[in-house]
């Protein structure tokens, strides 16, 4: 029996405290887990969605046209096709369709019938679970609308559609009177179908593993939420529909699903995006490794490099400021300049004298790479400052980069400058040159990684560091004198040492044996005022000298262990390096290497048997066998490929891990690692 309807000159919604709607993910999540079971039920989930897609477009195009006036034309709506042997599960979609039907309004009843759908779908995937709903929804919707068109012209349909109803949304004065009700609900549906397709293509992205795609996890996580949302929305549209055809006093207010269900869509736009973006870095980072892997055309890395598909876009020539092709590098010999936007003119004049002597060798060509996230109008200004100063080829090309994730992981690129140097084949010849060149400059030239082992492992290596810090260094080196290098932080060790070696630089024994002592405190000028420019040269060196050392894989020798004990010199109270030419004697603490001076008289005649330079050793030696001071290295983790451990470079031992914080107020926080 049909129930009593009381008539109503202007229907009005139920005003309900939306507690439903307010509901945290959270506890969603608690509630519509306990109906899911992971069972076996399964289907041709494409082919369904196929069906109710075609359903819901077609039958929301004839709404357009009769509610809105629209002139669509449905012959020009393309159908997708499912599969020919699809058999459509209709006895569930019947169960779920019984579910949605003549429900009161209100979003607490809309809950309790989602919970209802989903404890009968509960062995079903979750995308499964929406795409059910859906079908059932459209099975409804798309026949009341077929019955509709039909009406005017079919007595079938005429007597179907006054069983429906068909004529309070079609036809006037009903028509009027829904129309903007009518309207709301086709939006809506639309855009439950647009959440669906989303949630539908974020399951064929699972396919790829969350470490080459980290969104997909969260996005992965978040499905459920967003089915429970679709779901609970087409419940909502159901009984709106049996609303506007009942002509029932309340109605189901649909505004807070919509505002709802906006958002959850966002949402699943903003992470298929971020996916498909680290997908398309993935499939680029795979494409550089294998042109990396056989023989090929610099020209092609690069652009797999830097270029999206089919959007290559010409280099800027710094020295006449004109675009030009990317042809101006095939078969070059390719040095990669990769920088962040916040590289210092210092690291731009590091590239000088290189471009300036490569110029005279056609094969060898510059390319600053810059590395931006996102680019806006600051961004962009501050890129045409830095551009301004380059004379070499610049990529401006102001979109990410293709193959950032590989220069990020292969070439460890953390913000500091990297120098890839590419043969003409495409070959990598060395990973990071930025060091040697900071080192040796021209000398490491062609800057491959078999020259920067060869000048590396070469005793003469302290010249390099000290070259330009003094005008006399390069004939002290020559001459083959003893030097003490030496500074610190502690002002009156300083002046301590100063007077000890001046001390033991004219000292008869010293004379007699015609032993030649200079002496250079880094970091102090000519009239002993603070040279911080010095100093930071000398100390830049050292740690450029260090990574050239350590990015390659070979067990740290002594040299590389002396560089590390130089280095754990760098933030003491005093530090000593003494030198015959360029070649290291011995180094060590402030503390150790004054009282080597101090206690000069104990050793002095062994200089007369043993020389100056074993005398001095030996004792050395001898004091640090009655303690020793802890040793630590600074090493930032910006700076590319870091040691996994490091050997203590004054006892067998390995050293110890600690991560700190340092900040210099210039640029922001900058971690370091020792």
């Amino acid at each position: 029996m049909a129930s009593k309807v009381v008539p109503s000159s202007e229907p009005h919604t139920v005003k309900r405290e939306l507690t439903v709607l307010t509901m945290s993910d959270h506890d969603i999540m608690n509630q519509i887990y306990a109906t899911h079971v992971h069972g076996d039920d399964k289907f041709d989930v494409d082919s369904l969605f196929i069906l109710a897609e075609n359903i819901l477009k077609r039958s929301t195009l004839i709404v357009d046209n009769v509610a809105l006036g629209a002139q669509v034309h449905l012959e020009n709506l393309e159908d997708k096709t499912p599969k020919a042997s699809f058999n459509p599960p209709l006895c569930t979609l019947k169960k779920i369709s019984g579910e949605m039907q003549c429900k009161a309004p209100g979003e607490e009843i809309a809950h309790k019938t989602t919970m209802s759908i989903l404890n009968k779908l509960s062995s079903y995937s979750w995308d499964a679970k929406a795409v059910l709903t859906l079908a059932a929804f459209a099975m409804d919707y798309g026949d009341f609308w077929v019955v509709a068109q039909l009406y005017p012209s079919d007595q079938l349909a005429k007597s179907l559609g006054n069983l429906k109803q068909v004529s309070l949304l079609s036809r006037r004065p009903g028509l009027q009177k829904h129309r903007k009700a009518l309207a709301e609900l086709n939006n809506l549906i639309k855009i439950t179908l647009e959440v669906i397709e989303c949630i539908f293509e974020l399951e064929k992205l699972s396919i790829y593993d969350i470490k080459d795609v980290p969104a997909l996890s969260i996005a992965m996580d978040r499905i459920p939420v967003d089915v429970y949302w679709a779901i609970i929305t087409i419940v909502a549209c159901a009984s709106k529909m049996c609303d506007l055809t009942s002509n029932v006093d309340h109605v189901q207010e649909l505004s807070p699903f919509a505002n709802k269900l906006n958002v959850v869509l966002n949402i699943l736009k903003m992470q298929i995006k971020l996916c498909r973006h680290q997908i398309e870095a993935m499939e680029s980072h795979r494409t550089i490794k294998k042109l990396l892997q056989t023989p090929t055309e610099v020209k092609e890395v690069f652009k797999a490099l830097i270029y999206a598909k089919d959007d290559i876009q010409p280099l800027i020539d710094g020295s006449t400021h004109k675009a030009v092709s990317i042809d101006v590098l095939k078969k070059k010999n390719v040095l990669l300049f990769i920088s962040g936007l916040d590289i210092s003119s210092d690291e731009i004049s590091i590239l000088k004298p290189i471009y300036d002597a490569l110029r005279k060798e056609d094969q060898y060509k510059i390319v600053w790479i810059p590395i931006v996230d996102k680019w806006n109008d600051d961004v962009r200004k501050k890129f045409e400052t830095l551009r301004s100063k380059m004379p070499w080829y610049i990529v401006q090309y102001f979109s990410p980069i293709a193959g950032i994730r590989f220069i990020k992981e292969e070439w460890h690129f953390k913000n500091k400058p990297v120098i890839v140097v590419m043969s003409p084949q495409g070959k990598v010849e060395c990973p990071n040159a930025i060091h040697m060149i900071q080192v040796w400059g021209m000398k490491a030239f062609p800057f491959t990684s078999t020259v920067e082992e060869a000048l590396s492992n070469g005793r003469d290596w302290m010249g390099s560091i000290v070259t330009g810090i003094n005008p006399n260094v390069h004939n002290w080196i020559k001459g083959e004198k003893f030097i003490f290098f030496y500074g610190g932080k502690d002002n009156e060790w300083v002046q301590k040492f100063t007077q000890r070696a001046t001390a033991l630089a004219n000292d008869p024994v010293i004379k007699e044996a015609r032993i030649s002592v200079e002496l250079l405190c880094v970091g102090k000028g000519s009239k002993g005022e603070d040279d911080h420019g010095i100093l930071g040269h000398f100390w830049n060196r050292m740690d450029s000298f260090f990574f050239s050392k350590t990015h390659r894989k070979t067990e740290p020798d002594a040299v590389t262990q002396e560089i590390n004990k130089l280095l754990s010199y760098k933030n003491g109270s005093g530090w000593v390096v003494l030198c015959k030419g360029s070649k290291v004697v011995d180094s060590g603490h402030g503390a150790s290497i004054l009282k080597v001076l101090e206690e000069y008289e104990k050793w002095k005649e062994q200089v007369r048997v043993k020389g100056f330079e074993v005398s001095f050793k030996h004792h050395h030696d001898k004091l640090l066998h009655t303690g020793r001071q802890c040793c630590r290295v600074d090493i930032p983790l910006v700076a590319g490929k870091i040691p996994e451990n490091m050997k203590c470079p004054e006892c067998p031992r390995v050293m110890e891990t600690f991560i700190s914080f340092k900040c210099c107020h210039v640029d922001g926080a900058i971690n370091g690692l020792h």
